[in-house]
């Protein structure tokens, strides 16, 4: 593809569902951290390499047949991590880091976890992160 040269009509979408191929064996829940692994949707787990798309929309599970997910990206509340990886308001701005499909911490755990997203507030309920 070359620069433009005048206007162009450049499609555009929403940005806020996309769906994903599910991996081999993956099993997901509605509500959990959704990462995609090669490509492919996984639940969020503790391991490198993943890249965090968003909130399962539904229950998926390859072994049903099901062959994608969909995944809403946005502010979702996660459980925070207990001890010293427990996210505080100082670390609104900051990367956090995936624990679980429902919990995320304030370190990578020394290059073990995947970044989830932007934490964009804590409360006592969780943390607000933006994936």
């Amino acid at each position: 593809m070359t620069a433009l040269s005048k206007d162009a009509d450049t499609p555009a979408r929403e940005g806020v569902i996309y769906e994903y191929p599910l991996a081999d064996d993956a099993e997901i829940f509605a509500g959990g951290i959704v990462v995609l692994d090669a490509g492919e949707a996984v639940a969020g787990s503790t391991d490198t390499g993943l890249v965090a798309v968003g909130r399962a929309e539904h229950y998926a599970n390859q072994a049903n047949g099901d062959g994608t997910i969909k995944v809403r990206r946005g502010v979702f509340r996660w459980a925070n991590s207990a001890d010293t990886d427990a996210i505080t308001l100082a670390e609104v701005g900051s990367t956090c880091y995936i624990v679980d499909d429902a919990t995320v911490a304030k370190t990578d755990d020394d290059s073990a976890r995947s970044a989830a997203g932007i934490v964009r507030d804590v409360d006592s309920n969780g943390v607000w992160v933006e994936i």
